[in-house]
């Protein structure tokens, strides 16, 4: 006679969402990308309550609008996102806050208290030139933990909103060593981390260890897996970020890898409400292609205990 299956954990701090790039969204408005109506009725068919804005620009940017849009699809909004290259010193900085405004304005409109910093890429996302040298200056990493403090500290006070900055391929906080490099350079009273595991993976990094070192500073995820097998491919060919989605290096869970059992039940134990926004890039995709695998997440993640 078999051992009994253990139950599921319960994850009650952790609140599961979905985004746009789940529905193979990346840009404001693009003719392989759904249209926005349809990227709200799937995600709240497939079962999920959170959602983020996505590119500005791709849902309604008018508050009024937009909150009646996703009420009557009992929806919810968690964070904005923004790109910076904070990195670049104070000019970049302005320069950024204009974009950065607008995002804010719209998130705190939606009731929502994050937004999601992406650093900007040192590699173009298509055709692999390098833009930039991939390792920052002494001078650059100052210029980076310091701008983000910046943004983190006007954020809050214009805005009320929280800033969580998420380490993603290609760009300058990637790596283990990178991310921990930033994180001990900035204060988490004006700067924490989205922590996306797919991205995370695609670096080299080890999720579970990133929680549990630096527990008080993962304010946010974005639960996401990569492909062992087209990852070797894609590091093996230097590959950029680009063409290596379009080869399938995020995949469905639970199909790639970090496990994200273990990742939701490490986040658990930190004991503070966390949104668990699912991403998997797929831009682009066929349009019938993103709902089927969100319910599909959606019911792993439920197995899960989220």
């Amino acid at each position: 006679m078999s051992a009994p299956r253990a139950a599921s954990p319960v994850l009650d701090r952790i609140r599961v969402g979905s985004a746009p790039d789940s529905w193979g969204v990346w840009f404001p408005d693009d003719e392989q990308q759904v249209p926005w109506q349809r990227f709200l009725d799937e995600v709240a068919d497939a079962g999920y309550e959170w959602i983020e804005l996505g590119p500005y620009g791709y849902l309604p940017t008018d508050p009024a609008v937009l909150h009646e849009e996703i009420a009557r699809r009992s929806l919810k909004v968690s964070a904005g996102t923004i790109f910076t290259s904070m990195h670049h010193g104070p000019d970049a900085w302005e320069k950024t806050w204009a974009h950065v405004n607008e995002v804010a304005t719209l998130t705190r409109a939606m009731d929502a208290r994050h937004l999601v910093v992406i650093p900007s890429f040192w590699r173009d996302d298509k055709t692999a030139e390098e833009l930039e040298p991939r390792e920052l200056t002494v001078e650059q990493w100052k210029h980076l933990t310091t701008g983000m403090q910046w943004l983190g500290k006007r954020v809050q006070d214009e805005f009320g909103l929280e800033i969580v900055v998420h380490p993603h391929a290609d760009t300058h906080i990637d790596t283990e060593e990178h991310v921990a490099r930033f994180l001990d350079g900035t204060d988490s009273g004006l700067v924490n981390l989205c922590l996306d595991t797919g991205h995370y993976a695609y670096c080299g990094g080890d999720s579970v260890k990133l929680i549990r070192t630096y527990g008080e500073r993962i304010g946010y995820l974005h639960l996401k897996q990569v492909d062992p097998d087209i990852l070797a491919d894609v590091v093996a060919k230097g590959t950029p970020f680009g063409p290596a989605v379009k080869q399938g290096v995020m995949c469905e869970p639970p199909l790639g890898v970090p496990a994200l059992p273990p990742v939701l039940e490490a986040a658990q134990e930190l004991d503070v409400d966390l949104f668990a926004i699912v991403e998997q890039d797929m831009y682009p995709c066929p349009p019938d292609q993103p709902y089927p695998i969100a319910e599909r997440t959606r019911r792993f993640l439920r197995s899960c205990g989220a």
